[in-house]
């Protein structure tokens, strides 16, 4: 299944893991800019692009970081989502992926391939079939067949694009239709490699930046939002003391809120 998907030999796997044949390239399996979705809009101007730290991602990504970026609600609550909305025996893009995917251990996938900065990390990933390297924010272009994926997922990592209109029209493309993108965040970042408009932004507006980036894509369902927030940050009384509200403005908070926006291209299915 999916033998010919990736047009370079993936930088795979673990030795034990039985591999595919090898991927064939043909003309049909390079994408074309026509052939990415439709973008309508630009939604960041280039102040809101830039970064704090200039240097290259792909060295700033060259030693592996085999730690987990956000807390155990946070991701419990993730793979709950997935649990949810994915299907068994579906394929599966974890786009800007790492060494762990929080896909939920009973379900079995047809496939699932991995993409990132570090092949270290994406080779320790044990949900990985496959895995290729490549820096969205050099190349916007993904390596793989149009349609050819159920459902495409970015956990923690969507805060780093700095060409996201183009990732979109990415994503639309490999989709196949009634494909779904689930978008997960939290407040945790590094920030000198986030882009100003998020590293500038609120939950609120951040919500918004990533509701723009699907509705910038002709041809994606109007997202819906998924929030799971700890009491203090949902409107209770939080009776947290200075320090405690200090670290949750830098992201230390010892519960991370989760958000997450899910899109479909065309049309959910029912």
């Amino acid at each position: 299944e999916g033998a010919n998907m990736l047009c370079a030999p993936p930088q795979t796997l673990r030795p034990s893991r039985p591999l595919l044949p090898p991927p064939r390239c043909s003309g049909s399996a390079q994408p074309s800019p026509s052939s990415a979705g439709n973008i309508r809009r630009q939604v960041l101007q280039p102040e809101g692009r830039a970064k704090l730290d200039p240097r290259s991602d792909r060295d700033f990504y060259a030693f592996p970081r085999l730690v987990k970026h956000v807390d155990d609600g946070f991701l419990a609550t993730l793979t709950d989502l997935y649990r949810e909305r994915l299907r068994p025996e579906s394929d599966v893009l974890d786009l800007m992926s790492s060494w762990v995917s929080h896909l939920p251990p009973e379900m079995r996938f047809r496939r699932v391939v991995g993409h990132g900065l570090n092949a270290q990390e994406l080779a320790k990933n044990p949900r990985l079939d496959y895995f290729f390297v490549s820096d969205l924010n050099r190349e916007q272009r993904l390596e793989l067949e149009s349609a050819s994926f159920d459902a495409v997922l970015c956990t923690v990592s969507v805060q780093y694009l700095q060409s996201p209109e183009k990732v979109f029209a990415e994503i639309y493309r490999v989709l196949k239709p009634g494909g779904v993108c689930i978008v997960s965040f939290s407040n945790r970042m590094f920030y000198e490699k986030a882009i100003g408009a998020w590293r500038e932004g609120s939950a609120y507006s951040r919500v918004q930046l990533v509701t723009q980036y699907f509705q910038c894509v002709e041809g994606f369902t109007q997202p819906e939002v998924v929030r799971r927030l700890p009491p203090s940050d949902a409107g209770g009384k939080s009776g947290s003391s200075p320090l405690e509200a200090l670290m949750r403005l830098f992201g230390q908070a010892n519960s991370d809120p989760f958000y997450a926006l899910i899109s479909y291209r065309n049309f959910k299915p029912m």
